[in-house]
């Protein structure tokens, strides 16, 4: 199968060389190399790159082999040293976006295909029940009423802004299921979100707070690497995640109506809240878009809280969050991560 001089080597991504060499590759193939990439493998013909697969958290991602070498099993021993890898991390439950003619590939290795969205993107899961056993625990959480509504949130961290959203669904739902997006990639670690969640909402007997575990995609995670068309990424990552929503969260909780706040400056956000609409239609499930709290004619945001955070301003925070999250903010368990925010320079 392997030429003489064939190998498979682990790249330096903090090797600048070796990073662009891999990208120049991947770009051959209409790829690309996203930042975030943590591990990538490299197949190599006398010192050129003719393949490589690369790991994020716990996806698989940017795997291509040259068209002259394909079907020469080059593939599976990638995807086998990707998947060994991902296991001596610690990971079993891994995903895939892929293109969909690539599906039958990956579910050769034991992956199964969650969904799939306009052709362009297919994402599978190596766990043949992880969706089924995920909807399992939702259900029985589930409340019934007229109208159940859900939301989904990062909470980076938990303002006012979120629970004025929050209490609005409250207001005017029987029962209320909040999402927390659940990739560890915001400042603030996904279980202190969950739990200032649930702090700033436990007044709300209507309302129940649920992990969104591997099933509600974020935008750190959906990647972007294989999308010819660049302006689609929103849209096709939009379709996909409340293609899921409608397919399988919504069915489990009986959710029939979905909260958003109204978006009008960011357009890939309002971009997201349109093709929200758009899908959920189709599942009998209405959106409602709430305008922004405001507070001194300014917007409560996350965001913005960050912002004062990294100014050395939190007593302004105290205005822009509960109690509950302000009580943390100055707590020493959230030291580490009112100092990260602050060494942030971006």
């Amino acid at each position: 199968m392997y030429g003489k001089n064939v190998e498979i080597r682990t790249v330096n991504l903090k090797n600048r060389a070796e990073r662009s060499e891999v990208d120049e590759f991947l770009k051959q193939q209409e790829l690309l190399l996203e930042k975030d990439v943590e591990f990538t493998l490299a197949i190599y013909e006398d010192d050129k790159i003719i393949g490589t697969g690369s790991i994020t958290g716990n996806v698989l991602k940017c795997i291509a082999i040259d068209p002259e070498f394909q079907g020469e099993g080059f593939s599976n021993k990638l995807v086998s040293m990707l998947l060994s890898e991902q296991y001596q991390r610690g990971n079993s439950h891994l995903f895939i976006f892929t293109k969909p003619k690539n599906s039958k590939m990956f579910q050769d290795f034991g992956f199964k295909e969650i969904t799939s969205v306009d052709g362009q993107v297919t994402l599978l899961e190596n766990n043949p029940r992880g969706i089924e056993d995920y909807t399992s625990r939702l259900k029985s959480q589930r409340r019934d009423g007229k109208i159940v509504s859900g939301l989904v949130m990062n909470c980076n961290p938990f303002t006012f802004g979120h629970q004025y959203l929050i209490e609005t669904a409250s207001a005017n739902s029987d029962v209320v299921h909040i999402f927390v997006v659940w990739e560890d990639r915001s400042v603030f670690p996904s279980n202190v979100r969950y739990r200032l969640v649930k702090e700033g909402t436990k007044h709300l007997k209507n309302v129940f707070v649920h992990r969104g575990e591997n099933y509600i995609i974020s935008n750190s995670t959906f990647p972007s690497y294989f999308l010819k068309e660049k302006n689609s990424i929103v849209s096709i990552h939009a379709k996909l995640d409340v293609k899921i929503f409608g397919e399988f969260i919504a069915p489990a909780l009986g959710i029939n109506r979905r909260y958003v706040g109204q978006e009008l400056s960011d357009p890939v956000t309002k971009e997201y809240n349109t093709v929200m609409i758009e899908t959920l239609r189709d599942y009998n499930i209405e959106v409602i878009e709430i305008e922004r709290k405001k507070i001194h004619e300014a917007a409560v945001s996350a965001s913005r809280v960050r912002e004062l955070i990294r100014n050395g301003e939190i007593e302004k925070v105290r205005h822009l969050v509960p109690q509950t999250t302000y009580e943390f903010l100055i707590s020493e368990e959230a030291g580490p991560i009112v100092e990260k925010i602050i060494n942030d320079k971006k």
